[in-house]
C-alpha cells in the first residue's frame, strides 16, 4: 500500500491537517521524511535527528509506544518546529510506530487542529500504522 493512501485511510478514521511519515535510520539515530502531506514546509527526505526530545525518541522508537500530544503545549514541548506545526493550523499530535518484526521502521505523524485527538483516535491510529509496513520495507531496499 502507497503512502498516499495509509494518508487516505487516515483522513477518513480520524481526520487530518498535516500528515508525515519519517523511516527510522538506526545506525544514524535520525528520522528521514518519504512522506508529507504538506512538501512545501515539509519537504521528502528532510532528517530530524536533535529536533525532538530524546524522552520522545525513546518512547515512539525505543519503546515503539505512540504519543499523544492533545495541545499546543504538549506540542511545543516535544518540536523544535512547533511554530510551523501552529503556522499550518495545528495544536495536537499522534505519533504511531511502525513496526515489523519486532522492528521499528518509522513513525506516522498525524497532526490537526488543538484537541482534535484523544485516546480513542490514537487506538484507531494504532490499528492503521501496519498499512505503511510494506512502503516503507521497499523504501528500506531502496536504500541499502
Amino acid at each position: 500500500m502507497s503512502l498516499s493512501t495509509v494518508e487516505e485511510r487516515v483522513r477518513d478514521a480520524i481526520g487530518v491537517r498535516l500528515f508525515t511519515v519519517l523511516a527510522w535510520v538506526p545506525e544514524r539515530k535520525a528520522l528521514r521524511r518519504v512522506h508529507s502531506s504538506h512538501p512545501a514546509e515539509y519537504p521528502v527526505g528532510g532528517e530530524k535527528t536533535v529536533e525532538v526530545a530524546a524522552g520522545w525518541l525513546e518512547k515512539c522508537i525505543t519503546a515503539q509506544q505512540p504519543y499523544l500530544g492533545p495541545d499546543r503545549a504538549a506540542v511545543r514541548e516535544i518540536f523544535a518546529d512547533h511554530d510551523l506545526i501552529e503556522g499550518l493550523g495545528c495544536g495536537s499530535i499522534i505519533n504511531v510506530p511502525v513496526i515489523a518484526d519486532g522492528r521499528t521502521l518509522g513513525v506516522l505523524n498525524i497532526l490537526d487542529a488543538e484537541g482534535a485527538y484523544d485516546d480513542d483516535a490514537v487506538v484507531v491510529a494504532e490499528s492503521l500504522a501496519p498499512l505503511a509496513v510494506s512502503a516503507l520495507l521497499d523504501l528500506e531496499k531502496e536504500n541499502r
